[in-house]
């Protein structure tokens, strides 16, 4: 069960419903693999269906380079296709680095399709955003171009652009200065 590869429907698929599941934080994957595996080892491929990690790309800085990374969408939580059977829904529960599902009570609630192609066309519609680490009315020192080695404060962030504009002082009065965040740190 791959993040986009689907197998051939199982022909009970179309009973299954849509269950959010607490994880352990940090563990998604971890817990998704586990998940996997003991589908596996007790022939579950027959109840649960599809596992998914909302995830999507980001662009974030770190040592003034910029890297490509994924970003879970809703960190602690993961999407199970499935259909809830005493023997299924205790396989979830037990599977270790998932703490329970989401719902009223002992009973799981399912989401809706709707629900989850929304949450799927949210992480598949975003492009890449640049996340940087910066805030405004932060100090940054300017590290290229004609400004290198001023220091000034954040004024603007377009995280689109991966762009700055830090008010430095020039000649002796406060000056706006567009700039990549590549081209500035953090004092």
């Amino acid at each position: 069960m791959s993040e986009n590869a689907k197998p051939e429907a199982h022909p009970d698929e179309h009973l299954a419903k849509w269950y959010v599941v607490h994880t352990q934080s940090g563990y998604e994957r971890k817990a998704k693999e586990a998940l996997e595996q003991r589908i596996k080892s007790l022939s579950l491929e027959d109840k649960i269906f599809d596992i998914i990690v909302p995830m999507r790309d980001i662009v974030t800085i770190r040592s003034g380079k910029k890297r490509a990374q994924k970003e879970k969408v809703f960190p602690g939580y993961i999407l199970i296709k499935m259909i809830v059977t005493e023997e299924s829904w205790v396989a979830v529960r037990t599977t270790q680095g998932i703490t329970g599902f989401v719902g009223a009570g002992t009973k799981p609630t399912s989401i809706s399709d709707k629900e989850v192609e929304a949450i799927m066309k949210f992480v598949l519609q975003d492009p890449p955003k640049l996340k940087a680490k910066f805030s405004i009315d932060e100090s940054v020192k300017i590290t290229d171009g004609p400004f290198a080695e001023q220091v000034g404060a954040i004024q603007h962030i377009d995280e689109e652009k991966g762009k700055v504009t830090v008010l430095i002082d020039f000649l002796n009065r406060e000056t706006p200065v567009e700039l990549d965040v590549l081209q500035i740190s953090k004092l």
